[in-house]
């Protein structure tokens, strides 16, 4: 005499509430997540009368000088003499780069000065200067 199994086993996996737990995951890393709106120093751009966009950010790297005469490249602080090593090997890796120089009201014209010496050594020839609309 042969007995036989009533139940069977299964081997799947129970896919229903997948959606559900995406769903949660994804709203948990959307409420997680913190967008930073700007990094850097902390400065206070100069004012212009009119100003332009740069078309896009792509190709930017931006050097940040503050009033007291720290310079952050990619919120890493640098010496400002050596400035041309970590743009010449960011101008090597895109020869497009654009340098957007974001410098302090107060910051000394001499360390900008020292800052577009050190660009010309690393043969970074494309900057912008960002500043704030004038307010009348």
């Amino acid at each position: 005499m042969k007995f036989s199994r009533k139940t069977k086993l299964s081997s799947e996996i129970p896919t229903a509430s997948m959606p559900d737990i995406i769903f949660m995951l994804l709203v948990f890393f959307m409420v997680t997540t913190v967008l930073r709106e700007y990094s850097g120093l902390p400065i206070e751009l100069p004012r212009a009368k009119r100003i332009e966009k740069l078309k896009s950010k792509r190709h930017t790297t931006s050097i940040w000088v503050s009033k007291e005469g720290l310079v952050s490249i990619d919120d890493k602080l640098f010496a400002p003499d050596n400035v041309w090593n970590i743009m010449y090997d960011k101008r090597v890796a895109d020869p497009q780069i654009t340098v957007s120089l974001k410098a302090d009201e107060a910051a000394k014209m001499e360390l900008i000065s020292t800052i577009h010496n050190q660009l010309r050594k690393a043969d970074a020839l494309k900057v912008n200067y960002s500043t704030k609309t004038k307010v009348d």
